[in-house]
C-alpha cells in the first residue's frame, strides 16, 4: 500500500521560540535560515526503509531547481548537514518528528511545502506558507552579528529613537519600529516579490538592502512612501505626525499605493523596520550638519547677501541641520577583505544611483578611510560627513553679482553622528565609526584618498595649518538659544576689540526661517549698524525679532521651522571680517502621558494624555496622534483650538495583548507647534 501523508504539523510555537520569531503577529511559520526546525508528519501507515519521503520547498512565481527556488529534500535517518537536509528523529505509531535544516544562504521569502511519498502521491500544505528570514544568530549567515545584546537591539527591539534637531540641541524623537506588527512582514514579502530580483539575489543582503533602499521610497517603482518637503501636506499625513513605521507599512500593504508623506527620519524609520523584519540588523543613524554635495567636489557653497540673509537658489548644494539614514550589518564578499560590518544605506530620495533613487550599502570603514570608489555610493556618503563649507558674500556692483569668500569651514560638516545606544534609552555618538578625529593625520590621509577619486582640489586645505589671526576683533552672540512660539527673540551681538586702538565696526545681521534641509521659508528682521569700540573694550548691538513678525510664517507651513541668524562684522578699513551663524529652534510646553507602571494581559488600564497651553498665543487645529505597540494601534484625536491657559486632555482604555516592556508614543501638532513628542514605558505581565 502506497504511503500517504495525512497531516503536517508545523509546530509553530516550538519553532517560533527557537527561531526568535514568536513576537510576529502572523499566523504562519516564520523561520531563520541556517537553523534547524521541526515538523510533525502523520502518515497512513508506518514508514519502512523502502519508503522514499521527499520534502519539496518552493518559493517565487516560477520555481526551478537550477536557481534554488525549488528544493527537494530526502528525509533520511542520517545526521543533518549544513545544506538542505531532513532526518526522522522520533516516531510514535504513524506520527513522525522530522528535523529539517535550511542552508545559511537560503533564498529569503515565502515557501510552500509539499510532501512527496511516491509517484503522484503528493501532500500539499495548502495555504500555509513558511517564511524564511535572515539569521543574525547563525555564524554562517552573511548577517551574523556577534553579541546577544546587539542582536536584541538591532533585530528584535521594536521601539527606539530617531535623533533630530541641531548639533547644539539634539532631540530624541520616540519611534515605534513595529517590525512584528500585523501585516508588516507580509508587506516586506510583497515588496520582495514586487522587486523582480532574481532568486539568487534574494539570498544576498547586499543586493537586497540596496533594493529596499529604493522600494521604501515611491520615486521609481510606486514604493512605500512619497517624500514631500513643500510644507503643505493636506493630501496626506504631515511627516511630523507619524509615531512609527507599522501604520505606514500596513496602509501600503492594504492599498498597494504609496503613502503620503515622509521626510528623511520617516524613510529611515520605515527602512529600519523592513530590515529588522527580514532579519537584517539595522539602526537609524542621524548625521548633524549633513552635506548634500551635488557636484562631487567636497565643497558646499553657501551664499548670503549684504543684509545677512541666506540666498538658497544659487547652488544646488545644501547643508541639512540633520539627515537620517540607516546602517545595516553584513559581510561584504563583493569587496576586498576588511570591509564587513556596518554598511550605510539611505531610502530618502536625494540623488539617483545607477538611474534609480537608491543609496548604499557602503562600508563605514570605506567611508572612514576615504575609499570612495568601492560600491555603493561612497562618494555621496563620504561628502555627507566630510565636505567643506564655504561661505560667500554676494554683492551687486554695476548690476553684476560679485562673490567674496568670507569664511571657509573645513570641520563644520558631519557632527554628532548619533544612534540609539544598545539596551539603553539614550544616544550613542558613533562619529568615530564614520570619520577619524577632525584634523588628525588619519583624517587628512582619508581626505586625500577621497579627493583623488573626486572632482576636487580642496585637499589643499590640509597642506599647512593657517597662521594664527592677529589681535583684532572678536564676535559673540548672546541671548536666547531657543524660542517659545509667541515670544520675542532677544539677542545681543557683542564685538570685542582685543587691540589697543579704537575700531569702527559695521554690524550686519539677518534672520530667516528655514526648514531642516536649509530651505529658506521667509526673511524676517535685519539690522545694519556702525559702532565705535575702544581698545580692549567691547561694544554691543541688540537684535530682536518680534513675535508678530515671525508667527505669520510659522502657520503658513506644516514643517517645523528654525530661525537662522547670520551675523557679519567688518572693520571700517575692511581688513577684518567675521561671520557667524546661530540656529534658534523652537521649544514647547510639555505633553504629559499618565498611566500605571505595570498592567496585565487582557486587563484594561487607562492612559491619559494632557497638554496645557502655557504660551501667550492660542493654538489652532490641535491634533494628537498616539500609538502603543501590542496595546493599541495608531489613533488620532482632533481638538480644534486651545486658548492660552487652556488644557487638552484625552484618555484611552487599553487592553494589552502581549507581555513585556511596551512603549506608548504620543505626537502633538498644531498650526503653531510642530512635532511635540512624549512617551511612557509600561511593563505588561501575564
Amino acid at each position: 500500500m502506497a504511503l500517504r501523508t495525512l497531516k503536517v504539523n508545523f509546530m509553530k510555537h516550538e519553532n517560533a521560540c527557537n527561531h526568535k520569531t514568536a513576537d510576529y503577529d502572523n499566523p504562519h511559520l516564520i523561520l531563520r535560515r541556517g537553523q534547524k526546525f521541526t515538523l510533525k508528519a502523520s502518515f497512513s501507515r508506518a514508514v519502512t526503509p523502502r519508503d522514499n519521503i521527499v520534502l519539496q520547498f518552493t518559493t517565487g512565481p516560477r520555481p526551478t531547481k537550477a536557481n534554488g527556488s525549488l528544493v527537494l529534500v530526502n528525509v533520511t535517518q542520517a545526521a543533518l548537514k549544513k545544506d538542505w537536509s531532513a532526518t526522522i528523529c522520533e516516531c510514535n505509531g504513524n506520527e513522525y518528528i522530522i528535523d529539517v535544516i535550511s542552508p545559511a544562504n537560503a533564498i529569503i521569502g515565502k515557501y510552500q511545502l509539499s510532501v512527496i511519498t511516491g509517484r503522484g502521491v503528493v501532500y500539499m500544505a495548502g495555504d500555509c506558507p513558511i517564511y524564511i528570514l535572515f539569521n543574525p544568530w547563525c555564524e554562517d549567515d552573511a548577517v551574523y552579528l556577534p553579541g546577544e545584546e546587539e542582536r536584541m537591539e538591532y533585530v528584535l527591539n521594536d521601539t527606539g529613537y530617531i535623533y533630530v534637531g541641531t548639533s547644539s540641541k539634539i532631540t530624541a524623537r520616540p519611534w515605534n519600529f513595529g517590525q512584528h506588527e500585523v501585516d508588516v512582514l507580509d508587506c516586506c514579502m510583497y515588496l520582495l516579490e514586487k522587486s523582480d530580483l532574481k532568486a539568487s539575489a534574494k539570498k544576498d543582503p547586499v543586493i537586497l538592502s540596496r533594493k529596499f533602499s529604493a522600494l521604501v521610497n515611491s520615486n521609481d517603482d510606486n514604493g512605500v512612501l512619497t517624500g514631500n518637503w513643500s510644507g503643505n501636506y493636506a493630501s496626506g499625513v504631515s511627516p511630523t505626525a507619524w509615531t512609527g513605521s507599522s501604520a505606514i507599512l500596513q496602509q501600503y500593504y492594504k492599498t498597494k499605493r504609496p503613502v503620503h508623506f515622509g521626510q528623511c527620519w520617516v524613510f529611515s524609520g520605515v527602512l529600519t523596520t523592513v530590515m529588522r523584519s527580514l532579519g537584517i540588523p539595522a539602526r537609524s543613524v542621524t548625521n548633524f550638519n549633513s552635506a548634500h554635495d551635488t557636484e562631487e567636489n567636497l565643497k558646499i557653497d553657501y551664499y548670503q547677501n549684504e543684509q545677512g540673509e541666506t540666498i538658497d537658489d544659487i547652488s544646488s548644494d545644501s547643508v541639512w541641520n540633520f539627515h537620517v539614514w540607516n546602517d545595516v550589518w553584513m559581510k561584504r564578499p563583493d569587496l576586498p577583505n576588511g570591509y564587513d560590518g556596518w554598511q550605510a544605506i539611505d531610502a530618502t530620495p536625494q540623488e539617483k544611483s545607477q538611474g534609480v533613487f537608491q543609496c548604499g550599502p557602503c562600508s563605514l570603514k570605506a567611508i572612514k578611510e576615504g575609499v570612495v570608489y568601492l560600491p555603493f555610493d561612497g562618494k555621496f556618503l563620504f561628502a555627507e560627513v566630510n565636505a567643506d563649507k564655504i561661505q560667500w558674500l554676494v554683492t551687486w556692483i554695476d548690476d553684476e553679482e560679485e562673490f567674496t569668500k568670507i569664511k571657509e569651514e573645513p570641520r563644520s560638516i558631519g557632527k554628532s553622528i548619533s544612534t540609539k545606544a544598545i539596551n539603553k534609552n539614550f544616544k550613542e555618538d558613533i562619529t568615530i565609526q564614520y570619520k577619524h578625529r577632525e584634523g588628525s593625520e588619519e583624517e587628512r590621509a582619508a581626505f586625500g584618498t577621497a579627493c583623488s577619486h573626486l572632482k576636487s582640489d580642496i585637499c589643499m586645505v590640509f597642506a599647512a595649518p593657517p597662521p594664527p589671526p592677529p589681535a583684532g576683533i572678536k564676535l559673540q552672540i548672546t541671548g536666547d538659544k531657543e524660542l517659545l512660539p509667541g515670544n520675542t527673540l532677544c539677542l545681543n551681538i557683542v564685538v570685542e576689540n582685543e587691540s589697543d586702538e579704537t575700531k569702527t565696526v559695521t554690524v550686519t545681521a539677518g534672520s530667516q526661517f528655514q526648514t531642516y534641509t536649509g530651505k529658506v521659508i521667509a526673511s524676517l528682521a535685519t539690522i545694519n549698524e556702525t559702532v565705535e569700540v575702544a581698545g580692549k573694550q567691547a561694544g554691543s548691538v541688540p537684535f530682536n525679532v518680534a513675535a508678530d513678525l515671525y508667527m505669520k510664517s510659522v502657520i503658513l507651513v506644516e514643517d517645523e521651522l528654525m530661525m537662522r541668524v547670520n551675523v557679519m562684522v567688518e572693520t571700517k578699513d575692511k581688513n577684518e571680517k567675521i561671520n557667524e551663524c546661530l540656529m534658534i529652534p523652537f521649544t514647547y510646553p510639555p505633553l504629559k502621558v499618565e498611566m500605571p507602571e505595570t498592567a496585565k494581559i487582557d486587563e484594561d488600564f487607562t492612559c491619559t494624555f494632557t497638554f496645557k497651553n502655557t504660551l501667550s498665543i492660542p493654538l489652532e487645529k490641535c491634533e494628537l496622534n498616539v500609538e502603543g505597540l501590542g496595546i493599541f494601534k495608531l489613533e488620532k484625536f482632533e481638538h480644534g483650538d486651545i486658548r492660552p491657559g487652556g488644557i487638552f486632555r484625552c484618555k484611552i482604555i487599553c487592553a494589552p495583548k502581549k507581555a513585556g516592556e511596551k512603549k506608548i508614543v504620543a505626537e502633538f501638532i498644531s498650526k503653531q507647534i510642530k512635532g511635540l513628542s512624549a512617551e511612557r514605558m509600561i511593563t505588561i505581565t501575564k
